[in-house]
């Protein structure tokens, strides 16, 4: 009776084990499915960004920034720094969020060179985003004092889209555009997709070392 309770038992671990190890593959199936999941992802949202330039005629158009001073977009960066230059609106959940990210590694990454760069970001749905709004945006990514977020009239903000070749009808089909000059009188480098902090400073970082 011994020997039969004692197979038992041995029995009953043993399926016990087998038990463990079918959860645990599945498991690890699971993450490494996740996983890969997540890597796709990333490398289709982040794709790279094809670089051209141009020279834009910047619009003279009154603009709002997010500390509520009403500036003339023309004079607030012909001010002798560098431009980085962006479109979002604070209730996207696609485009915006990972533009500004590169955003805010970027300041990062400036270290000193950051008092010479002016990060702007220009609201495409003013309607929706007053200055308090974009205040708020620009806490979540942590932007330092030398990147600023403007809002405006919708003409205004339509002025300056169009301005950029970045206007495609309604905020919701809007291209991730990422617009770099690196002094007044210099002519644009864009980037159509998203472009990666490191090729952000390749445009930067010569120029301002020149100085």
């Amino acid at each position: 009776m011994d020997t039969t309770a004692s197979c038992a038992r041995a029995r009953r671990a043993v399926a016990l084990v087998l038990a463990g190890l079918t959860v645990l593959a599945a498991t690890t199936a699971r993450a490494e499915e996740a996983d890969a999941a997540y890597a796709r992802h990333h490398r289709t949202a982040m794709p790279g960004a094809a670089r051209s330039t141009a020279d834009y005629p910047v619009p003279q158009v009154e603009l709002v920034r997010a500390d509520g001073k009403a500036v003339r977009l023309a004079d607030e960066i012909d001010d002798g720094r560098a431009v980085v230059l962006d479109f979002v609106y604070t209730t996207c959940t696609s485009v915006c969020p990972l533009s500004s990210q590169v955003f805010e590694s970027l300041q990062d990454q400036l270290g000193v060179e950051r008092e010479r760069v002016h990060l702007v970001s220009i609201s495409i749905d003013p309607e929706q985003d007053t200055p308090e709004r974009l205040l708020e945006y620009a806490r979540h990514f942590e932007a330092g004092p030398r990147w600023q977020f403007y809002t405006g009239t919708v003409n205004a903000s339509l002025a300056v889209q169009r301005a950029f070749r970045a206007y495609l009808g309604d905020k919701m089909s809007h291209p991730p555009v990422t617009l770099v000059r690196a002094g007044p009188g210099r002519p644009w480098t864009r980037f159509d997709g998203f472009a990666t902090v490191a090729q952000i400073l390749d445009e930067l970082r010569q120029p301002l070392a020149a100085r």
